[in-house]
């Protein structure tokens, strides 16, 4: 009897299964939609496609005339500048304290424990501290994801570099290899699909923070945008815009996993196998 672990769906079942959840939330929407706005026209709540549609044109479209500024836009390029300023801090750190961390014991001894305790600290709880310390501009919603993904992806590239087999390394040091060569030619090479596993799998928590910071001192940003304007009950526009960012983190994970592909195609059949 065939067992459901052994049943691998192929490329075209796994386009339908993928699809299927998504089309199903969608059906469930327009339904409860429909019969809300039947009981009540004026619904809120659940606002159909249509009306969803024209806030989206006037957010995406249509000029501000107080900000001179198309508002979507606006809110994009300001969130993703912060997004992406937080993420490549957060990258080039955990890319050195891993491979020091991971390689050296005496470092990992002294700097794990300082890296643990702050991993535990609940980023948002420290918000306020930031906000005083640095002040109501980008640098504390920079800071606030900075610190908030920052220890999980140290720990876990730590982790990951000094799970390397202590073969690799006797064999490197036999050769002649300094602490120096054995980090750069055996430990980077091995971590850096490591590292993109880790900025992939921050993302989520990375939009929460930003989005955490926008929405109690900002003037610009998607986050600042929802809560906004949900003091208005507008769904029509919070609604399409949790889709955008939604689309926008769905992009980023998707160019980081081609990327993962492209240059470190040994990671991916290894695991494959």
């Amino acid at each position: 009897m065939r067992r459901l672990v052994n049943i691998r769906p192929g490329p075209g079942s796994r386009v339908f299964l993928g699809a299927a959840p998504l089309a199903l939330a969608a059906l469930a929407y327009l339904v409860a939609s429909a019969a809300r706005h039947a009981e009540n026209p004026s619904d809120k709540l659940l606002p159909p496609l249509s009306a969803m549609w024209a806030a989206w044109r006037r957010m995406a479209m249509e000029v501000d005339p107080v900000t001179g500024a198309v508002p979507l836009v606006a809110d994009t390029l300001a969130s993703l500048a912060r997004l992406g300023l937080g993420l490549g801090i957060s990258t080039g750190a955990t890319l050195v304290l891993g491979l020091v961390l991971g390689l050296l014991p005496i470092v990992r001894a002294s700097l794990g424990p300082l890296v643990a305790a702050i991993a535990v600290i609940p980023p948002i709880a420290i918000l306020p501290v930031l906000f005083i310390a640095l002040g109501l501009g980008e640098t504390s919603k920079v800071a606030l994801i900075v610190l908030g993904i920052t220890p999980f992806m140290v720990r876990d590239l730590a982790s990951q570099v000094s799970a390397i087999p202590e073969e690799q390394r006797v064999k490197a040091q036999t050769l002649g290899a300094s602490t120096w060569q054995i980090a750069l030619r055996l430990a980077l090479p091995q971590a850096m699909p490591k590292l993109i596993k880790g900025l992939r799998l921050s993302l989520g928590p990375a939009w929460v923070f930003l989005i955490a910071a926008e929405a109690i001192a900002s003037d610009v940003g998607l986050g600042y945008r929802i809560f906004l304007v949900r003091r208005y009950l507008a769904m029509d526009v919070i609604l399409p815009y949790v889709a955008w960012i939604s689309l926008l983190a769905v992009m980023m994970d998707v160019t980081l996993a081609w990327i993962s592909r492209r240059f470190f195609p040994w990671d991916h059949a290894k695991g494959a196998e």
